[in-house]
Order: structure tokens, then sequence, then C-alpha cells
């Protein structure tokens, strides 16, 4: 069955009990500017009158309009290129729409949902009918979405606002992101894939987005802007609609300000989708109840044990993630500890699981167990047990074939050959083809193994989620000469994604050591698999107590004297396989032919 003719309405039940989280009226904080209020504020004051969904969407068209640059440029724009492309008028009839059934006490639907009116950005990866997405490239200009995507078609469903695509790293495959300017410094790197999700929101150009992540995508991006996102379990949120890269790895997550604002997103986004995404039956059902609200008292996080892994972080060979940090990193993370041990928490170094180590890395190790041949005896593909999983899942949905079709659909000559030889479609899908079902069964063997010694590792010391730092220091600009523009940043960062378990970011300080501009320090809490509500809530509780990190707002840049690209600087296409985000590359599994 098709997503656009799903019926998304929330049920009775979970639209009353997000409703009723809600804050208080009198609770809120008058804001400078109407876009600096986060979606839940902005949810309590369209139903008292104060704020439309109409006055909020044309704020943040004009600051698109002002601060975005042009459109349609996977490069450098002149403006933070945020969003790739855009629909105004369909965005000013859908917040309009909004704004009836907000005043509306009869509407057969029931009461508006809490993101009804709210404007939102989506990746360029993932589907709005009747639009394109392009993932990163021209080359998959006219690629038009036929329906929405599963978690579009719930978001509209719910009266939310879709404002346009976001920018993306070239066909998802880089974890720097050079086309966006960070949204605290543009001169500086953004991160990627997810790059315009993560600068959107904190630039005040949308209230939230939602990000994409494979290997990082989410979380590196979230970290270098300061984001509260949630790059949740694999099957949490559907992936039907989405221009996959590993099948299986693949995830949906909300982009936002504050951690209560994505977790609402995530709720209504989440679910089962038995139809278009079957890796969404493995999630519990129903899902359990996200929260939105904070604990009260003044110890939320009493009886909580939060580990910090001494191995499996920051660097190989294996260091403390102390011993890695830059200065102002370390004195964030060292306040962060006592602010978490402030609230009640039982902070603790615990050694973690060092995945330098080969029998500690069954699945992400990247070594190869299996190899195709041909007729020479020569190695046609060293298959690794994260390319056993992934493959033929890839196989079966048909993703290179449809590439390949698309691709030779195409009249312009230049935008096929470039997907022809970047994707190899037709290679993968006949070479994929050639892996036995055996090595998909010892590979899917191998990431349930991976699983239970993260799993041990951590109830070995009792600890109920890890706590770490996804970036240790301040990003480079993004046109330096040099290819490694995130420093110190996690080894094996496609591990939450390879053991299908969550992990949230949010702001936790600022500094300005080695830059100019004050830029975010962020934290990350990796849970176990599905155990989004515990480390949701943790996030959301902290966040309650110390809101002035994830309200904090960069400055309005004047682009009219910012640093173009030189000349000399080289393009994303560019860069080495190392900086892909694709798990099969950076685990050096695969030369393309």
């Amino acid at each position: 069955m098709s997503t656009s003719n799903r019926n998304y309405l929330l049920d009775d039940e979970l639209n009353a009990r997000l409703l009723a989280t809600l804050p208080r009226r009198d609770t809120l904080k008058l804001r400078a500017r109407i876009v600096d209020y986060e979606i839940v504020e902005m949810a309590v004051l369209f139903r008292t009158g104060e704020l439309t969904s109409v006055q909020i969407t044309v704020a943040y068209i004009n600051r698109i309009s002002t601060l975005n640059g042009s459109f349609e440029t996977y490069d450098e724009n002149g403006g933070y290129n945020a969003f790739i492309r855009i629909d105004a008028n369909e965005a000013l009839e859908q917040a309009a729409l909004a704004d009836i059934w907000l005043a509306s006490q009869t509407d057969p639907r029931g009461p508006a949902p809490p993101l009804c009116g709210i404007p939102l950005g989506v990746k360029d990866t993932i589907g709005i009918k009747g639009r394109e997405s392009k993932n990163g490239t021209q080359a998959f200009s006219t690629n038009f979405a036929i329906n929405d995507a599963t978690s579009v078609a719930r978001l509209r469903a719910q009266g939310a606002v879709l404002v346009g695509h976001t920018i993306c790293s070239e066909l998802s495959g880089d974890v720097i992101g050079q086309f966006a300017g960070n949204a605290w410094d543009p001169d500086r790197v953004p991160g990627g894939s997810s790059q315009g999700s993560a600068v959107a929101p904190i630039a005040r150009l949308v209230a939230a987005t939602l990000g994409e992540e494979t290997s990082g995508s989410i979380i590196i991006p979230a970290a270098v802007n300061g984001v509260s996102a949630i790059k949740p379990s694999p099957g949490f949120v559907s992936a039907a609609g989405v221009m996959p890269l590993r099948a299986g790895w693949d995830t949906l997550g909300p982009m936002a300000r504050s951690m209560r604002d994505a977790s609402l997103i995530l709720a209504i986004v989440g679910g089962l989708d038995r139809e278009n995404d079957p890796q969404t039956l493995s999630a519990p059902i129903p899902l359990p109840a996200l929260p939105i609200a904070a604990r009260p008292g003044k110890t939320p996080l009493l009886g909580l044990k939060i580990g910090i892994p001494q191995t499996d972080w920051m660097t190989t060979p294996i260091r403390s993630p102390l011993e890695s940090y830059g200065a102002d990193h370390r004195a964030a993370f060292l306040r962060f500890k006592s602010q978490l041990t402030a609230l009640g928490a039982h902070v603790v170094d615990f050694p973690g699981l060092d995945l330098s180590l080969e029998q500690n890395a069954p699945y992400l190790s990247g070594i190869p167990f299996y190899s195709l041949k041909g007729e020479d005896g020569e190695n046609l593909l060293m298959v690794n047990a994260a390319l056993g999983t992934t493959w033929p899942a890839q196989l079966e949905t048909r993703q290179w074939l449809a590439v390949q079709e698309f691709a030779e659909s195409l009249t312009n000559t230049e935008h096929r050959d470039f997907l022809l030889k970047r994707i190899s479609p037709q290679w993968s899908h006949d070479t994929a083809s050639l892996i036995p079902a055996g090595v998909r069964v010892e590979a899917e063997s191998r990431r349930r193994q991976q699983q239970q010694l993260y799993t041990q590792a951590l109830d070995k010391e009792d600890i109920d989620f890890m706590m770490m730092l996804p970036v240790g220091g301040h990003v480079d600009p993004r046109f330096a000469e040099h290819y490694d523009r995130i420093p110190v940043r996690r080894s094996f960062v496609e591990a939450p994604n390879g053991l299908a378990w969550p992990v949230v970011t949010f702001p936790i300080g600022y500094g300005n050591t080695d830059v100019t501009s004050p830029m975010p320090i962020t934290a990350a809490f990796w849970g176990r698999r599905f155990d989004e509500v515990l480390i949701v809530q943790a996030a959301i509780d902290f966040q309650d107590r110390f809101p002035e990190y994830h309200q904090a707002a960069p400055p309005d840049p004047d682009f009219s004297i910012r640093t173009r690209r030189p000349d000399n600087i080289p393009r994303v296409r560019d860069l080495p396989p190392t900086c892909s985000a694709d798990p099969t590359i950076s685990l050096g599994s695969r030369s393309l032919p």
C-alpha cells in the first residue's frame, strides 16, 4: 500500500497525551523574536491565539530569503545554504489550513495535534510528494517523489508545514559537509551528511528538521552546530521513501533546538510501517511513550549510572577521552560531569569495549571473512560482516536496479555517467547476487554477537547508558587546504547504527579558544537498542535545569563580507574515500572498479 493512501492521524489517546504534556502558558518566557520559540512553546501560543502558523511561517521564509543564499547550489552559495529548495507558496497554504484546524472546535479529525502549523524541513534524501529529492547532486534532477515518505506523510497528517528540503552531502557520502556553512560561523564546516538539517533550526530558518544517518550523518552535524537531535535505533522510524545508502543501517531522526521538541517529533514519525519498512517490526509494538516534559525535583537523574567509556571513542591507538579533548571541550566535559552528578546521576569511567581489538569487533572490524573470486582468481569483492548484512538486503529491495533504471532514463549524459560511475549500480547488483545465503546468515550472527559484546560491557559495570563528546575540538574552516576539518571526532563513528543503538546529542557549552566566534560543544548519550525513552528523558531533564546552552542563538551573519572558496580548494567529490559516510567504504571492504 502506498504511503500516500495511509491514514496517519494520531489516535485520540496519543494525541491527548502529547497535548497534555505541552507547557502551561504562564511558564513560557518572552523571546526576543518569534523564531526563537521552541516547538512546544509555539504550540501553546497557537492555542492561545497569540501566534499563528502563517506568522511564524512568513518569519522563517523571510529569514531563508535573507540568509540562505541561492537554491539548487551544491557548492558554496554565498549564504548558509541550509535549504537546497523550498516551496514558499505551498508552505503558506499549509500554514493557513493549519490555522483553520487550530481554531476549529468541530473538525472531524479532532483537536489539532501538537505539530499542527509547525514549519519543518527534511533532508534532501526524503521524499515529499511532487517535489524532487536529489541526495546532494544534480545528477538526481527530475527524481520527483510519487508519494510522501512515511515520515513525511505522518507529519503532513498532523498539519505540519513542510517548508522544503535541506541540503546534504553529495550522495550522503561525506561527514565533513562542505556545502552549507556552520550555523555559528558560516566560514566553518557544518558536518555531514545531514548538514542543512543541522544548520537550519539553529540559524532560525525553520523550527526543526528531519535528518538521516547511516554512519554519523546526524550525530556529527548535530554536534558541530549545537543541535538537540535523536539518532534513533534503526526500525524505530520507517525509512520508506528515503533514498537509501545501506539497508538496515539507514535511520531517520529529528534535529531541533531542544530535546523535548525532538522527542515530540520522534513520537509522531515513529512507529510500525508493516507494508513499507519491515524493519519497523523489530521495534516494540506499540512504541514506548516518549517523554516531552522534564521530571520534577532537584535530582531527576537519581538512580542512573552513566558510564564514560575509556576505549573506542576518540582515537586510535586508544587514549581516554579526556586526554583527547581540546581545552574548551575538556572544560565543558568536566563541568557537564559535575552537572549530571548534581542532578543525582552516578557518573563513572568504565572500560567500555575496545573495538580496535579484533575479538571485540566481530561485526564492526571491517575485516573480510569471505571473498568472491573471478575466473582468474582475483578477488572481486572482499565481504566483511557489515557488507554481508546490508548488500543482500539492498539486492532484495532493488536499490541498485532503481538507480540503474533512473540513470539510463536520463537524457543528460553527464548526470547519467556520474551515477553509473559513482554508484556502479549494475556491478553492485550483479556482485551482491553472488553472495551465498550462508554468508548473510554468518554476517547477521556477527551483528548479534557485536550487540551482545557491547551489552555485556555495560552490564558488567551496571551502566545504564554511556556519555561522551562526539567531537572533541572546534571544527576547522570550510575552505582549508587539508581534509581533516573535524578534529578529534570519534573513531568507529558507524558503531551506533552497526549495533542499531540510539544516540542523542545536545549542547553543553560554547568555546572560542582557537576560533574568533563562539562555537558549540555538544555531548551525547548512547543507550542500548530501543532505550530511546531513557536517554531522551535524561537529556530533557538536563536542558530543563540548564537551558542556557540549547536556547542560545548565533548572531545573524553579514554574508556580504564573508570569505568565498578559493579556486584551489577541492570540492566534495574530490575528497578521499576515508571521508565517506558509507560504512562499507570507511571500513575498507570495497574497492570501486
